[in-house]
């Protein structure tokens, strides 16, 4: 083979790499089928942002991955996400509401399945239609741990808004839902909802950010120090509650750290501002349980949600 079709060949492998990286932007992946068997399939699956997301894509992030633990059934983790996607599983009878879902990981994995797929099994139950956002993970360096994650999720709520028509979603009964790591991005969507995370990309973000209830499962991070039982530890400087915050329902074991003595304290402060919330602290449970049978009376905080849901009109 001569030089000329060494050259030759060495720029179409440039040109096909450039070419199937430009595909990693514009279309959206599925589930891999390695782990289909433990995720159910969405009904569509949209990228977050029409080209890169904001900061593009940092170095040593890595192929993204989807692992299935040991648990039975596995949990399945996926890591290294930099092209995040809203995954769109509708109601079969849909009543207009839409539960946007953020799974936990420390915002450093994606408990995608358990914290994930198998909420929005759970919300079409009610009629509700759902969607899962593969948000990007681990923490991107200089940048606090949940920066990226909101601006997936500002886009995703505005992303729910505008296909609302088609997907026969009311408008204005967008929630958020979202554990561990997920329920503080489900409270700072709640309560972040003007900051200007990123630079407006295309008509959708005229639309609104702002969801019209929260619902964080044993949220994580609401205190700067989660060890701390002293009747004088705050709440995080970071969140900063207003009368205009969206109505919150927690639900957070008793022995899960210092996590439901930090949703008490929002509670509070909810309550002082006039703003509903509901607040459930079973004894037990530990961190991580979603809604799994096995894990006790911990886990069947969705019953009381569904409650929850219909006293505010949310659902039928």
């Amino acid at each position: 083979m001569n030089r000329y079709c060494l050259l030759s060949l060495s720029l179409f492998a440039l040109f096909t790499a450039n070419f199937s990286f430009a595909l990693a932007a514009d279309e959206p992946a599925g589930v891999p089928a390695e782990v289909a068997q433990y995720v159910s399939a969405p009904a569509e699956t949209l990228n977050l942002w029409p080209d890169l997301p904001p900061g593009g894509v940092p170095e040593g992030i890595g192929e993204e991955k989807w692992e299935p633990g040991k648990e039975t059934p596995p949990i399945v983790r996926v890591s290294a996400v930099s092209i995040p996607t809203m995954a769109f599983y509708p109601a079969k009878n849909p009543n207009g509401a839409c539960v946007v879902v953020f799974p936990g990981g420390g915002f450093n994995i994606l408990a995608y399945n358990h914290e994930g797929s198998e909420i929005a099994e759970w919300l079409n139950s009610l009629d509700v239609s759902a969607v899962v956002v593969k948000y990007r993970v681990p923490r991107r360096e200089g940048a606090p741990k949940h920066w990226a994650p909101l601006q997936d999720a500002q886009r995703a709520i505005r992303l729910t808004r505008a296909h609302a028509d088609e997907w026969k979603i009311d408008p204005h009964k967008i929630g958020v839902l979202g554990f561990s790591a997920g329920g503080r991005l489900t409270v700072a969507a709640a309560l972040d909802y003007n900051v200007k995370t990123y630079d407006p990309v295309d008509d959708v973000d005229k639309l609104s950010a702002r969801p019209d209830y929260a619902i964080p499962i044993y949220p994580a991070y609401l205190m700067d120090d989660e060890k701390n039982f002293s009747a004088d530890a705050n709440l995080s400087d970071e969140l900063h509650l207003d009368a205009n915050m969206p109505p919150f329902f927690f639900s957070v074991a008793n022995d899960d750290a210092n996590r439901a003595a930090a949703a008490a304290r929002f509670y509070i402060k909810a309550k002082e501002l006039g703003v509903p919330c509901e607040l459930h602290i079973p004894v037990s449970g530990g961190h991580g349980y979603g809604i799994r049978s096995d894990r006790g009376v911990a886990a069947q905080w969705h019953r009381n949600c569904e409650n929850w849901l219909r006293a505010l009109k949310f659902i039928p």
